[in-house]
C-alpha cells in the first residue's frame, strides 16, 4: 500500500512528487511512456512566464505568480539551468498598446513585480534587432528560461533520492475505490494507495472520468517550432513575446539556456495528442510571425523544427481539485501554459489538498534538499578538465563533438537516480545529438554505450518511446 500514486512523470507530475517527497510518505510516479518527460514537457517553450498575461484572479494566475518566484532557488539547489533574462511582449499599433496597457493592469492585480511599459524608443534601444515597427513593449524582469527536461529530471532525481518510487511504461487503464483507498490498474498490474493524484497532462481528463469526474475536457493544441543557432542571427537579450490573441501568447523569439534560438508555437486543434508532425503549413506561419518580431532572423542556421502538444482544458483554467466522487484522488489537469513556470507552486497546492483530504504530513529529518552538481565538461577550466580525466579516462573521450560531450558525462545520464534509457533520453539529459548534425555522427557511438551499461542488444535499444527501435537486425552474420 502505497500513500500517494502520482500519474505521470512530466515536469507537474515531476514537480509534485519531488514537494511530497519532504514528508514521510511512500511515494509511487507512474508514467505510460519509456521515459519521464515525454508529453508536453519535451515539446514547449521552455519559458518560465511571470504571470501578468493570465486572468486576474484565476487559479493560473496564482500558481504562475507564484512557480516564477520559486524557480531561481530551485535551479540554484537543484542544478538546472534557469536565466531570468526577462521578457517583452511588444506592440505593433495602437490598438495592441491598449492591450499592453490593460496586460500591464493585470499583472498589477496578479502580484507581478518591476512591470514597465516601454516607449517605442526604449524598446528599440534595448532590443535593436526588433521591428522598426514596434510602438512599444511591455517589460518584465522576472520573466526567465529554463530547460524543462533538466527542471524535470532534476524534480524527479530528487524525488527518487528521498525515497519516490518511479515506474515507466504504466498506462493506467482504470480507477477503483477500494474500503482502505484506491487501487490504480494499469496495463502491466494494479497497486493501491491511499491517495491518488492525476498529473496526466494531455490524458488528465481520461483519468478524471475513470474517477467519476466529468468537470473538463482537454482539447489538445498542438504548436511548431523552431530552433537556430545564435550564429549569423541579429542578438536578443530578452524572450519577445507579440501581443497576446484568444488563441494565446503568440509566436515567440527567445534566447534558450544553451545559447540557441527558439521561434514558435503555432496553435492548432488537432484530434490525436500524441500528434508531432510538422508540416509546411505550420512552418510558414511560425517563419512569418517570428520574422515579424525579429526580421533579421536566419533560418538557414535551423537545427530543427518540431512540434509540441499542450493539454487545453475547455474551462480556460488549471483544473486542481480533489474529485468529486472518488474520496482520495485529486486532479491536476489541463495544465498548459504557464504549467512549466506553475509547476513548483502546483507541487505545493495538491500538498495543500492533501493535507484538507486527511492526509497527515510529518517533515523528514533526513531530506536530501539540495542535488550534487553534474559534470559538464566544456564548462569546466582546463585544470579542472584534467582533474576528472585522471579520475576517469571517459571524460576524456569526446562522442557528441556538436555539443561537446564525453562519454564519461553520457555514461552518468545512464546512472543518475532517474536514468536514461533511450537515445533520446540520453540526448535530452546530456545534450548528445542536440547540436547541427542531430546525432548524425554520434548517435551509433551512444548505441553502443547504452548496450554496453544497460547490457542490452542494440535491437532492444530505442529511439524515444514503445517500438521506436534503432536497429531491427543484422544485414549479415559475422564471419
Amino acid at each position: 500500500m502505497f500513500d500517494v500514486i502520482v500519474i505521470g512523470a512530466g515536469v507537474v507530475g515531476a514537480a509534485i512528487a519531488r514537494e511530497l517527497s519532504q514528508y514521510d510518505l511512500k511515494i509511487l510516479v507512474l508514467e505510460k511512456s519509456v521515459e519521464p518527460g515525454q508529453g508536453t514537457t519535451k515539446a514547449n517553450s521552455a519559458v518560465v512566464h511571470a504571470g501578468y498575461d493570465c486572468k486576474a484572479g484565476s487559479l493560473k494566475a496564482k500558481m504562475n505568480v507564484l512557480g516564477n518566484k520559486l524557480y531561481p532557488e530551485l535551479a540554484k539547489k537543484l542544478k538546472f539551468p534557469f536565466v531570468q533574462n526577462g521578457s517583452l511582449v511588444i506592440a505593433f499599433d495602437d490598438e495592441e498598446m491598449e492591450t499592453l496597457k490593460a496586460l500591464y493592469q493585470q499583472g498589477l492585480e496578479n502580484g507581478c513585480e518591476q512591470l514597465e511599459l516601454w516607449s517605442r524608443e526604449k524598446t528599440l534601444q534595448e532590443e535593436p534587432a526588433l521591428s522598426s515597427q514596434v510602438k512599444g513593449s511591455l517589460y518584465s524582469p522576472l520573466a526567465g528560461v529554463t530547460d524543462p527536461f533538466l527542471a524535470c529530471y532534476a524534480f524527479l532525481d530528487q524525488g527518487i533520492l528521498n525515497g519516490v518510487e518511479l515506474k515507466c511504461e504504466e498506462k493506467v487503464i482504470a480507477l477503483e475505490k477500494r474500503e482502505q483507498g484506491i487501487r490504480v490498474l494499469t496495463r502491466k498490474g494494479s497497486y493501491e494507495s491511499r491517495y491518488v493524484i492525476n498529473a496526466a497532462g494531455l490524458y488528465s481528463d481520461t483519468i478524471a472520468n475513470m474517477a467519476g469526474d466529468f468537470d473538463f475536457v482537454i482539447h489538445p493544441t498542438k504548436g511548431e517550432y523552431r530552433m537556430i543557432e545564435s550564429k549569423d542571427n541579429p542578438v536578443v537579450k530578452r524572450t519577445i513575446f507579440q501581443t497576446p490573441t484568444k488563441k494565446g501568447k503568440g509566436v515567440l523569439v527567445a534566447m534558450t539556456t544553451h545559447g540557441n534560438y527558439i521561434t514558435g508555437p503555432t496553435s492548432r486543434v488537432v484530434d490525436n495528442p500524441e500528434c508531432s508532425d510538422v508540416d509546411d503549413e505550420g512552418l510558414a506561419v511560425l517563419d512569418e510571425c517570428s520574422k515579424k518580431s525579429v526580421p533579421g532572423l536566419n533560418f538557414m542556421r535551423s537545427i530543427r523544427v518540431f512540434s509540441g502538444v499542450r493539454a487545453k482544458p475547455d474551462t480556460g483554467d488549471f483544473m486542481i481539485y480533489a474529485s468529486k466522487h472518488m474520496q482520495g484522488v485529486i486532479h491536476v489537469g489541463g495544465i498548459e501554459s504557464p504549467g512549466l513556470a506553475s509547476a513548483p507552486a502546483i507541487g505545493l497546492y495538491v500538498k495543500e489538498l492533501l493535507e484538507k483530504s486527511g492526509c497527515v504530513l510529518h517533515q523528514k529529518e533526513n531530506f536530501m534538499d539540495e542535488l550534487p552538481e553534474p559534470v559538464i565538461m566544456h564548462r569546466l577550466s582546463f585544470r579542472e578538465q584534467e582533474k576528472k580525466i585522471r579520475e576517469n579516462p571517459k571524460y576524456g573521450k569526446m562522442i557528441c563533438r556538436c555539443e561537446s560531450v564525453s562519454e564519461g558525462e553520457i555514461v552518468d545520464a545512464l546512472h543518475y537516480p532517474c536514468p536514461s534509457r533511450t537515445l533520446d533520453g540520453v540526448k535530452r539529459r546530456v545534450r548528445a545529438g542536440m547540436g547541427r548534425c542531430q546525432g548524425g555522427f554520434c548517435a551509433p557511438r551512444v548505441l553502443e554505450i547504452l548496450c554496453r551499461e544497460l547490457h542490452l542488444d542494440p535491437t532492444e535499444i530505442l529511439k524515444e518511446d514503445q517500438g521506436s527501435f534503432l536497429v531491427t537486425g543484422k544485414l549479415k552474420e559475422d564471419a
